[in-house]
């Protein structure tokens, strides 16, 4: 088969992928820009919206590639996953045989999911369109799930499935330590028990990518689903109950068992309190689930399915082989701050890489549709500035680490250091909470602002940005900063 040429090559067709070949495709409207994708379906960042100096808000939309040729006339999408990688040779050779030489390319490839229990039909994911519709066939027939992670699928799923017992399994001591602390974690947990709001926020939001059904065996895996992927979608079960969530805290899966090896252990399994019903029923005695799940806390529990939202892996597995690829410890390529990998000429951006340059102090890298975005589209910066020799600045989203999300009906920003990450023990927090409408917590150091978590509608994020940006001695404000008489936003406006 014949080897094209291609000067601009990225692989991925998620949000990274996508938003470099579009700004590839803008900078050099001469050239064509090749975009390989394992899927005909790709993800674009559209109504894109300033919010802060440091954040957009968009939504994520699933379209054929067709619709992106027709926009980009230069952007040649392949539907084809990748073989292998000759970096040598600087050529990519596809699943189906193809080949292509490159000038530069970006690897946009995204991650696989950490399954708790890999190849057991009754553990899913939830990653591209067809396992969410999967998971909603399955949902719809169940009477109990059990959910495993704590990180933002878990926390969307556990809030919105209705009709059916969720048993929750979290590794941590509070829910959501990814995103806030235990204090915000007792604010939320009321909402798991009450009744939801028959007209949500409005809140367009970016999330942790989603998780993979499975590895590469699966001929064709659609990118990661976008922002609401949940919206519209029927998540209720068979039964009646609205919400009906237990939580199993500080406990891991310990093994998953089939029904037939739950017998052999000859034990019952557990029964959960409240509003879950118990472990049997008039006509057949015991209940007998498809699948058990045995805990680290010594408790198990049978259920319908699995879902295993137990974050991502770097999909590096295709480009390792025969190149010199620098990896994190993360399983990330690594990059440099002009988004270089190791290997000459070749560029990542999104949830494949791991960040090795020396960030701003007020900025960390997490895998969010926010830093997907942002990377593609810095890593294309990049590209044309060393294409052309170019100088090019980092841009300056890299200054503040900051997300916009939506966790049980709450607008959620968080912004810097939000949990003290990485500070030491000279920081202090400052804390405003009324119950059931805001929770507002800020990370100071030295009498500066270098975090906050913002939960509900405080309309304190400008503000906040603000002050961590420019790191202004608030020494003199004490625990006034947060006085609810004092209207914080005319005051450094």
């Amino acid at each position: 088969m014949a080897t094209e040429r291609a000067k601009w090559l990225v692989v991925g067709g998620g949000i990274a992928g996508v938003t470099c070949a579009e700004q590839l495709a803008l900078q050099f409207m001469e050239d064509d820009v090749f975009l390989l994708t394992a899927s005909p379906l790709i993800k674009a960042a559209t109504n894109v919206r300033q919010v802060l100096r440091t954040l957009e808000e968009f939504d994520v939309e699933e379209k054929e590639s067709s619709i992106l040729e027709r926009q980009y006339p230069n952007i040649r999408v392949i539907s084809s996953a990748v073989r292998e990688i000759k970096a040598e040779q600087q050529q990519v050779i596809t699943e189906d045989g193809r080949r292509y030489t490159y000038d530069r390319l970006c690897l946009c490839a995204g991650a696989r999911p950490k399954l708790i229990n890999d190849g057991n039909p009754y553990v899913l994911g939830i990653r591209d369109t067809d396992s969410a519709k999967t998971f909603q066939c399955r949902l719809a027939k169940a009477k109990r799930v059990v959910i495993v992670g704590n990180g933002g699928i878990a926390l969307e799923l556990v809030y919105e499935i209705e009709g059916c017992e969720v048993i929750w399994a979290v590794k941590d001591k509070s829910i959501g330590n990814t995103f806030f602390d235990a204090g915000a974690a007792q604010f939320l947990i009321p909402q798991l028990s009450s009744d939801k709001a028959e007209t949500p926020l409005a809140c367009k939001r970016t999330k942790y990518t989603t998780e993979l059904l499975s590895e590469r065996k699966e001929p064709c895996l659609g990118s990661a689903l976008g922002p609401d992927w949940h919206e519209g979608m029927n998540l209720k079960a068979a039964k009646e109950f609205s919400h009906c969530v237990h939580l199993e805290m500080e406990c891991e899966v310990q093994r998953v068992l089939l029904s037939d090896e739950f017998k052999q252990l000859n034990v019952p399994a557990h029964t959960v309190p409240h509003r879950i019903a118990p472990e049997h029923s008039a006509t057949s005695g015991i209940v007998e689930w498809p699948v058990y799940v045995e805990l680290t806390n010594g408790k198990l529990y049978g259920c319908d399915f699995i879902i295993s939202a137990t974050g991502v892996v770097p999909n590096v597995e295709p480009f390792l082989p025969g190149n010199n690829f620098d990896v994190g410890e993360d399983g990330g390529l690594k990059v440099d701050d002009h988004m270089r990998t190791s290997v000459p000429n070749v560029y990542a951006a999104g949830d494949i890489c791991t960040a090795a340059w020396t960030p701003s102090s007020l900025w960390q890298q997490m895998r969010l549709w926010t830093q997907a975005r942002q990377m593609g589209w810095y890593a294309a910066k990049c590209m044309v500035a060393d294409h052309l020799g170019e100088k090019i600045e980092m841009d300056f989203c890299f200054e503040l680490f900051a997300h916009v999300t939506k966790f049980f009906n709450y607008k959620v920003i968080l912004l810097g250091k939000y949990n003290a990450q990485g500070l030491a023990l000279d920081h202090e927090l400052m804390l405003r909470c009324t119950k059931g409408h805001e929770y507002v917590k800020v990370v100071m150091q030295n009498g500066r602002m270098v975090g906050a978590v913002l939960i509900g509608e405080t309309d304190l994020e400008e503000t906040f940005e603000n002050l961590i940006l420019n790191q202004m001695d608030l020494s003199a404000y004490g625990v006034n900063l947060l006085d609810p008489n004092i209207d914080i936003e005319d005051y450094f406006d």
